[in-house]
């Protein structure tokens, strides 16, 4: 009714320079937000959908239920096939996917921009009109099985899930994203499509496109698709969850160790980092990069360059929406793990007590400047990022805003940071091959 097509509201978020890099989004009646930013220069367009759900919303019974559901997505709808879905962005050269991640779910289709339609077409009506058909479910569990299985093949993979368990322990946040064996043999039919119709409303769902595209066409094409699946009146939407149950981190001096016949030891020692919403994750990012963030870094150089004690060895930040991580990875030799977790506690310990240098600050700004800017060259990581912002934060940061923020911090904010967060007794997650007088060392390595 054209009452109801009246209240569809435009803001310009980010005007951009001369038309290129403008953002703007539209919130229909129904609440479903729909973000673009045009790039007219290049030829290709990535369309998304993010939805505000991942595993950290899922209860014990439900672990691995919210990428059991991005998987099943792709297995047919009222209009196609699986074989359709596929074929369609296949006939066109674009690609297409989906990740799934603690705190949200996308799905994605980078094509050529005259094949815009078609991948919004596709992808929405993935979003609104899945079947999830009992013999998909039973089909797709050995898949996701499979996909289980290749990750604990994959030590390097597993042990930041160790280390996930050892902060958060045995909540949302502490659990697998993909699920257990036993989880995953556990749910049923019922219970995924249970859980698509409460977390897969437009009020929950946040649209992105990001290339050559205008803004009013694609509002148009995608408006389309969701009346047509019946998909923006729905009237028994749930609110999302807030997420700020978690109790505190209480993990300090934690240990958890996985013996296995690895060839490397794989190790990761952290603490509670910041939440994303922190002001303070600024400063954190260049701390974080000046740490263990390039080869010019103090960990990769300590470790790697003066000593050759590890082929890979970084630092890492991940924020949730009401508490984050920090943590330091390495992989070495088994009988070298106490070298490296000294190491490794000692540049934390001493860049906890006396900060960074003025030079490494500086030549950290210049580097997160430099990758925050070169990441964004494509419209994957353009659509990821607007989708990303309006979905966690609600708002729009132009490059420019970024790199002002970034070259903003202060060798004090970076110092107080540091205090803030290395100072923490660490926790530590390790597989290897470990004897038992090596295991009650690793225990006395965080006490």
């Amino acid at each position: 009714s054209s009452e109801g097509r009246a209240v569809a509201r435009t803001l310009t978020l980010l005007p951009g320079k001369d038309g290129i890099g403008t953002v703007r989004r539209t919130t229909l009646p129904g609440g479903l937000r729909i973000v673009t930013e045009t790039l007219p220069s290049v030829r290709s367009a990535t369309f998304g959908i993010w939805a505000h759900v991942g595993s950290r919303d899922e209860t014990p019974a439900l672990n691995g239920a919210t990428h059991y559901l991005e998987h099943l997505l792709f297995k047919g709808t009222r209009k196609r096939s699986a074989l359709d879905i596929s074929a369609a962005i296949d006939a066109v050269g674009g690609e297409m996917n989906a990740f799934t991640a603690k705190e949200y779910t996308c799905y994605y289709a980078r094509v050529l921009d005259t094949d815009l339609p078609l991948a919004i077409d596709v992808v929405c009506d993935m979003l609104t009109g899945s079947l999830i058909l009992e013999e998909d479910v039973d089909a797709e569990r050995g898949v996701i099985l499979e996909e289980i299985a290749m990750t604990e093949d994959d030590p390097g993979d597993v042990v930041h899930e160790l280390f996930a368990k050892t902060m958060f322990g045995d909540t949302p946040l502490g659990r697998p994203v993909l699920g257990t064996v036993d989880t995953v043999n556990g749910l049923s039919r019922g219970q995924i499509a249970r859980f698509y119709k409460k977390h897969y409303d437009p009020t929950h769902l946040v649209v992105a496109a990001a290339g050559n595209v205008d803004h009013a066409t694609v509002v148009r094409q995608v408006r389309r698709a969701f009346e047509k699946a019946g998909a923006l009146s729905r009237t028994d939407a749930v609110p999302v969850a807030p997420r700020d149950g978690l109790r505190p981190l209480r993990a300090a001096g934690r240990v958890e160790l996985l013996n296995r016949k690895t060839e490397q030891a794989h190790v990761v020692l952290g603490m509670p980092g910041l939440a994303r919403t922190d002001e303070r994750r600024w400063a954190l990012g260049v701390l974080n990069t000046a740490l263990g963030g390039g080869m010019s870094s103090r960990l990769f150089q300590e470790v790697r360059e003066k000593r050759g004690l590890a082929y890979s060895v970084y630092s890492y930040t991940s924020g949730f929406a009401d508490c984050g991580l920090f943590g330091v990875y390495a992989g070495c030799r088994p009988g070298q793990v106490h070298d490296v977790l000294k190491i490794c506690r000692d540049e934390l310990h001493k860049v906890a007590a006396d900060g960074l240098t003025d030079d490494e600050i500086a030549r950290a700004v210049g580097q997160l400047s430099g990758s925050t800017v070169l990441g964004l060259e494509d419209t994957g990581a353009l659509m990821n990022r607007i989708g990303k912002s309006e979905l966690c934060w609600g708002t729009q940061m132009s490059v420019d805003d970024m790199l002002d923020r970034i070259a903003a911090v202060t060798p004090d904010e970076v110092r107080e940071v540091a205090r803030d967060v290395l100072d923490q007794r660490p926790s530590l997650s390790v597989i290897g091959p470990l004897k038992d007088k090596q295991a009650d060392r690793l225990h006395q390595a965080v006490s």
